[in-house]
């Protein structure tokens, strides 16, 4: 009678030991997820939420690149900067222009001022790009940037040199 106490007292503890470490396997009887996959799945979520997170923090930036752009945008309109747009001028080719932007520091109809005119920007230290037009003049273009940021920043540098005229226009590559 001991000895049939003491085996079923030891069967009771040795299944409640199973049954404390087998949490699992009465998940599953029960149709329930287990650990692992209760772990997995709060590490997809984490996951989800961080590229989430990635993308609105991404979208902030842009629309804060966007907002100070077009705020500085305003203050160069303001400074009473001529803004020109390629295709207003007819027959730039703007295909050919590697940037959005240029300072325009002068235009000729003969070639070779422009060219001694871009080799003195040159020798400051300037990058120089001369713009043809189709009737025979031929700008020259300073500083071309992609950035309006940039060219702000490059307008005010130029506007500071000797060979900068006070007549200084911007070119928009469109």
């Amino acid at each position: 009678m001991i000895k049939g106490r003491f085996i079923s007292v030891f069967l009771l503890v040795a299944l409640g030991v199973s049954t404390l470490q087998s949490c699992d396997s009465f998940r599953r009887l029960a149709g329930r997820p287990t650990s692992d996959e209760i772990a997995a799945k709060r590490e997809l979520i984490q996951r989800e939420e961080a590229a989430h997170q990635a993308r609105m923090d991404s979208l902030s930036r842009i629309e804060k690149a966007k907002a100070d752009s077009l705020a500085l945008l305003d203050r160069i309109k303001e400074s009473g900067e001529m803004f020109l747009s390629a295709s207003s001028l007819r027959r730039v080719n703007t295909l050919k222009l590697s940037n959005r932007y240029y300072i325009i520091v002068g235009a000729f109809s003969n070639a070779d001022n422009a060219a001694w005119l871009a080799s003195k920007i040159s020798n400051a230290g300037y990058a120089v790009e001369k713009i043809p037009y189709g009737n025979g003049f031929t700008a020259v273009g300073v500083a071309g940037t992609d950035s309006l940021a940039h060219l702000w920043d490059n307008l005010q540098k130029v506007r500071s040199e000797q060979f900068c005229p006070k007549d200084v226009w911007i070119l928009v590559n469109d």
